[in-house]
């Protein structure tokens, strides 16, 4: 869903209405609203995040593997929870349990006052290895417990070689130049860990892919493209767990993000871990 995740199956085509819908608890309103890299509006905003209408993606119906046909993606999975745009000396992984992490942290302090006992974040951070090491991380949360029997949830609990056939990333480039366009082409839907290295971690309240887009060089070769027409182009970017047999379908977002014109030197500048109390990852201040 846009704001909390249903208690429903996350097959069903919609979430389960139970009245008014949620607010959005304090911490993630925080680690939406802190990081460095602004939020912003949806069609106008610059050098930030938004989040895209689930319904500009297209994916598998409840009757794909019969008639092939999509659907528009509708309301998402999670709850937006804020992205990082980083850039460090050395490669950033398993981030989330960084003690400088900002999301993490948000949510540990609300935790300690006794909020948000069943939330989970889930995250996915995209490496992209050089002279200078930049990450681009989403996060997604949940206020209430993933249902057991959905595929996320098996996603989670599934072993690497699972995970590795099952995440799905779609995209589409919403403005840009038509050299980004045309080379955007071949990246507009394809399974993650099938096609490029992926790490996962689990934690207590969190599980993170790093996914190393320098994995494979034709990709390599992609991101480096986009990095230098950044500030050009707009993005959509959904993520997916692909739907394999038909008691998986329809397909559900796990959420989405749309990066809007961003400046590389808008990231935020990580330093080493250090045993003194040290400025929050991707925080604003």
């Amino acid at each position: 869903m846009n704001q909390t995740e249903s208690s429903a199956n996350d097959n069903n085509p919609k979430p389960s209405i139970t009245g008014e819908k949620s607010a959005v608890p304090e911490w993630i309103t925080e680690t939406i609203k802190g990081g460095s890299l602004r939020h912003v509006d949806l069609h106008t905003g610059i050098n930030g995040w938004a989040s895209p209408p689930g319904d500009v993606f297209s994916l598998r119906s409840a009757n794909y593997f019969t008639n092939k046909k999509k659907s528009p993606g509708g309301d998402y999975l999670l709850s937006p929870a804020g992205v990082d745009w980083l850039k460090s000396p050395t490669k950033l992984d398993n981030l989330l349990a960084r003690p400088d992490n900002r999301v993490a942290h948000s949510l540990r302090q609300a935790q300690a006052r006794g909020e948000s006992r069943n939330s989970f974040i889930f995250a996915v951070n995209f490496q992209v290895s050089g002279k200078e090491h930049y990450n681009l991380v989403f996060y997604f949360a949940t206020e209430e417990p993933i249902p057991s029997d959905s595929v996320l949830k098996r996603f989670i609990d599934g072993d690497e070689s699972y995970r590795n056939q099952r995440l799905k990333l779609v995209s589409q480039i919403v403005k840009g130049p038509w050299i980004v366009k045309a080379a955007a082409g071949q990246f507009g839907a394809f399974l993650v860990g099938k096609t490029v290295s992926c790490t996962y971690h689990r934690g207590p309240n969190y599980f993170e892919i790093d996914v190393d887009t320098g994995s494979w060089a034709i990709l390599s070769a992609f991101v480096r493209l986009l990095l230098g027409y950044a500030r050009s182009f707009t993005v959509d970017v959904g993520l997916v767990i692909e739907a394999q047999t038909e008691d998986e379908l329809p397909e559900r977002l796990i959420g989405a993000v749309r990066m809007c014109h961003v400046e590389l030197a808008s990231a935020f500048v990580v330093q080493p871990l250090a045993s003194e109390p040290c400025l929050m990852m991707g925080s604003a201040e």
